[in-house]
């Protein structure tokens, strides 16, 4: 998966056990808190730099918005059709349809900062992984202008649970291709994810973003009404591979 941007699509590239034969240079990645200075100069001193800076956002869900997009499942807006991946009749999500998910983040990042290719059964195995993970809060958009839907963005979303009150929902994944910007797909799965969050009862919708993003994503989610809460930083260091190590 070619990723980066955290909540607009993706996650800075993370470790992945033993480096693959001929690679020179392994990257370790942390993170720290803006604020922590003293985090900072312990990684500083132990041979890493700081490359970025990320806003830990969080928007308000009131009940009213559930009714934001119609059904979150399946609703349409100026040629743009956004919905959840279909089921089998086994109840499992649609492997053609995660298959489009997951080309649409690839394609949606690959300019991204740290991004890197992860294959389908990677990217699944991995989101899997996720704690707050659920199959229906997977979403697809559709653009309708010719005969056969074409897949111009997805949304993968999780649950943040809480033992002191309402759940939340998080934007793990948020990616719009850029053949399909300016038609309003990134603002319409948001809503859907707002909506969806709100008939569940939940108080609340999370996402991390890039401050530095290509796409100016911070905008447009200041004006649905995110705000920052936190600031963290990802560090990382280049540490040259022994190949006589295996």
């Amino acid at each position: 998966m070619l990723r980066a941007a955290r909540g607009v699509g993706g996650r800075p590239g993370q470790g992945r056990g033993c480096p693959p034969a001929g690679l020179e240079v392994q990257q370790i990645d942390t993170g720290a808190f803006a604020d922590d200075d003293r985090q900072h100069q312990w990684l500083e001193g132990s041979g890493f730099e700081r490359v970025r800076t990320w806003w830990q956002m969080s928007r308000p869900v009131t009940s009213d918005e559930a009714t934001l997009t119609g059904s979150p499942d399946h609703w349409e807006q100026d040629g743009v059709v956004f919905r959840l991946v279909r089921r089998t009749g086994a109840g499992m999500p649609d492997e053609s349809d995660l298959r489009e998910v997951h080309e649409v983040l690839e394609s949606a990042f690959v300019d991204h900062f740290n991004s890197y290719e992860e294959t389908f059964e990677e990217f699944l195995f991995r989101l899997r992984e996720d704690p707050g993970h659920r199959w229906d809060h997977w979403w697809l958009a559709e653009l309708t202008d010719d005969e056969t839907p074409q897949p111009v963005g997805a949304l993968v979303g999780t649950v943040s649970e809480s033992s002191s009150g309402p759940d939340g929902s998080y934007v793990a994944y948020l990616g719009v291709l850029e053949a399909a910007r300016g038609r309003g797909v990134a603002k319409g799965l948001l809503r859907t994810i707002i909506a969806d969050a709100a008939s569940r009862g939940r108080d609340r919708v999370g996402l991390e973003v890039d401050a530095d993003s290509p796409t100016g994503a911070a905008g447009l989610y200041t004006s649905m009404g995110w705000k920052t809460k936190y600031v963290t930083e990802s560090w990382h260091r280049d540490v040259p591979v022994d190949p006589d190590q295996g």
